[in-house]
């Protein structure tokens, strides 16, 4: 009698699972999905640069002598035309005044010489010296007004190397080190410079980019030659090296006219407006370069799933029944896939869950999740707000 009761209560308990498993296994599982839209993204790509003034001069001394003072200090911002060495000038004012008397007593012999022509024209004329010494005497004024000339050339020479006692500035901007102390003695040909001159009212930012990229960044800008395109192209943002983006942009304007037979990269140059001196000759930082993608879909990356070298969706069709669509990845935008081929507009994808899906399968289709659709679209501003 028991086991009669025990074998129809395992018969009625396995017709009951039966019954549920066929109802439990036609419940379609409830994903979020996503609609997906056209338009145009910008993606970033990074390349690390250096930083230099528009003139960077070396301060040299043009003659030899002692360094008497040092009119500036370290790090200072001048002017075009300060005066910021002075050289102990004795030796020159004296050989200025010797050159000036040696201008006096050359214009002195000219005045004798032309005398003796005058004394003698006359005597020749009336036949009462020969003609010989009239042109003796024509020769030795001529003699006399070359070596008045040598005497005045010597003369600006000699204030020429006056005026070099005192350094100027070639240019406006901010000076580096001062390598040498006051009273050392200093000339053209030492090794070592006075200090070195930034003008940094604008910064060349210098950037180099290898042969693949080089050939995309003339296929992406309009234009049929590099100056048509690198007028066609945005202005670029300068990252520092505290990850901060300077203020204001730039615009590259130069392309180097040879690859690096080293590193194979050409370089090419940003130039930023710098009036508050921020940036200085020697700093480094990154160039980010802006590339507008037309046509285009956003898909998340967490959406696509990666099989033999290919990436794939689930794309949602008709009666809800999942299918898995290759598609054609053009870019990568923060957490996004930038889409060329594979998914149009207005067409459904699978935001999560994917990893349990079957070909074929219905799903039941839920509103995506809040904010699932505010991707990160331009990674400058993403970057921005982690700073």
């Amino acid at each position: 009698m028991k086991l009669s009761s025990l074998l129809a209560g395992s018969l009625l308990l396995a017709s009951c699972a039966e019954q549920q498993a066929p109802q439990q296994a036609l419940t379609p599982p409830a994903l979020p999905v996503q609609v997906l839209h056209t338009g145009t993204e910008t993606t970033y790509q990074d390349y690390p640069a250096s930083i230099e003034g528009v003139v960077n001069v070396e301060i040299r001394p043009q003659v030899t002598g002692v360094l008497e003072r040092i009119l500036v200090d370290e790090g200072a911002a001048v002017r075009k035309g300060q005066p910021l060495f002075k050289i102990n000038d004795a030796p020159f004012r004296e050989q200025l005044n010797n050159a000036l008397a040696a201008q006096q007593a050359a214009a002195g012999a000219v005045v004798s010489a032309q005398i003796e022509v005058d004394r003698f024209a006359p005597l020749v004329q009336n036949k009462v010296v020969s003609e010989v010494q009239l042109q003796t005497a024509q020769a030795a004024l001529i003699v006399a007004k070359a070596n008045l000339q040598r005497a005045k050339a010597a003369v600006s020479s000699a204030r020429i190397n006056m005026g070099y006692t005192t350094i100027t500035a070639p240019v406006s901007g901010y000076l580096g080190r001062l390598q040498t102390k006051q009273g050392s003695l200093v000339g053209p040909t030492d090794a070592q410079a006075l200090t070195q001159l930034s003008d940094v009212h604008e910064v060349h930012t210098y950037f180099s980019l290898g042969e693949d990229d080089f050939v995309t960044f003339r296929k992406q800008y309009a234009g049929s030659t590099l100056q048509d395109k690198l007028a066609h192209l945005p202005p670029v943002a300068l990252v520092l090296s505290d990850q901060s983006t300077y203020p204001t942009k730039g615009k590259v304007d130069m392309v180097d006219g040879q690859f690096n037979k080293t590193t194979g990269a050409v370089t090419l140059r940003a130039t930023f407006p710098n009036a508050n001196g921020l940036l200085r000759s020697g700093n480094t930082g990154t160039i980010r370069l802006a590339l507008a993608h037309p046509d285009v879909l956003l898909v998340p990356t967490a959406a696509t799933v990666e099989l033999q070298d290919r990436v794939f969706v689930y794309a949602v069709g008709d009666s809800n029944r999942v299918s898995r669509q290759a598609i054609t990845i053009q870019g990568k935008s923060g957490a996004n896939y930038l889409v060329s081929q594979g998914l149009k507009d207005g067409d459904r994808i699978v935001l999560q869950g994917i990893d349990h899906l079957q070909e074929g399968q219905i799903i039941q289709p839920t509103p995506e999740a809040p904010k699932a659709s505010a991707v990160v679209v331009d990674q400058e501003a993403a970057q921005s707000v982690q700073n």
